[in-house]
């Protein structure tokens, strides 16, 4: 029996052998065995309750931050459609699915005069990888405006969950790997759309000033390291230092730019791409004696 055959019937859509480089923003990748786009979120709890166990699941956002394996993606890649990304806000708050934007979230608070939520603004992804991975950037993170998510679990169920039991640390959050999350709702500040919009855009004006984001980039490749063990320098400082900026594999580049951004000058494979940050990562192990860690999510098998 196929894979489709196994799968339950649904009212979204459900393809087979799908191209998972043209979702991804480094552009490289192989298929997906089967993608499922849910209509809404009872769809998505039905389809999570009837697949059988033993047939994997992952969740691609807009892959802003992720690497797809040239081999591809076994089992079904989930991917939330516009019916998991609507915004409203009320008063300081705000509720976001998890298909939004950062980008998007970050302009209608300050459309609707909520401040705290800006530096969504400099952030490529949308508002499920935020809850899951606790993105931030010029000094904000989600913990800091994170009320609770609505997740659902490989089983189905839906649950609320305040932020405390998402037990947030640097780009990380210590919650179950298969939690699939739908939503989230955040509290800002009151503040004037003005003055909102005009940190919002000098957040913008210093990213695009220091950061390649017109060429097929991830963001930012590896998580700042320990600062007791690199003696406070960042990624890209260490990086530097053990002499990455503008290294090469094959069409994959360590950027001019910024240095702890890859990037596909063209030509790169997956296994160029894995291959120049592990090499990095090794380089900065031996001269630097730092180790540093993926803040690229990897998904998939080597061709």
């Amino acid at each position: 029996m196929s894979l489709i055959d196994r799968l339950p019937g649904v009212r979204g859509k459900l393809s087979t052998n799908v191209p998972l480089a043209p979702y991804t923003w480094f552009r490289v990748g192989g298929t997906a065995d089967v993608v499922f786009m849910p209509k809404d979120e009872a769809d998505l709890a039905h389809f999570l309750s009837a697949t059988p166990d033993d047939i994997p699941v992952h969740v691609l956002g807009v892959a802003s931050n992720t690497l797809v394996r040239d081999g591809g993606v076994r089992g079904v890649v989930i991917r939330l459609g516009p019916a998991f990304a609507g915004i409203e806000t009320e008063g300081v708050t705000l509720r976001a699915g998890a298909a939004a934007l950062d980008g998007k979230v970050a302009k209608a608070a300050a459309q609707a005069g909520i401040t705290g939520l800006e530096f969504y603004a400099g952030i490529p992804g949308t508002i499920g990888g935020a809850l899951r991975m606790n993105a931030g950037c010029y000094g904000g993170e989600t913990k800091d405006v994170l009320i609770e998510a609505v997740a659902l679990d490989r089983s189905g169920r839906r649950q609320v969950m305040p932020v405390e039991e998402f037990g947030y640390q640097y780009r990380k959050a210590n919650v179950p790997d298969e939690l699939i999350f739908t939503q989230g709702l955040f509290k800002g500040q009151p503040d004037t759309p003005e003055a909102i919009t005009a940190r919002m855009e000098a957040i913008t004006a210093r990213r695009e000033a220091s950061q390649p984001i017109r060429d097929k980039t991830g963001g930012s490749t590896f998580k700042n390291p320990d600062a007791a063990q690199s003696d406070g320098r960042g990624a890209w400082q260490v990086i530097d230092a053990a002499g990455g900026r503008g290294l090469r594999v094959g069409g994959a580049q360590m950027s001019e730019k910024h240095c702890n951004f890859m990037i596909n000058t063209g030509t790169a494979s997956a296994a160029d791409l894995e291959t120049l940050g592990e090499t990095i990562r090794a380089r900065v192990k031996q001269s630097e004696g730092v180790d540093l860690d993926w803040e690229i999510r990897r998904i998939g098998e080597a061709a």
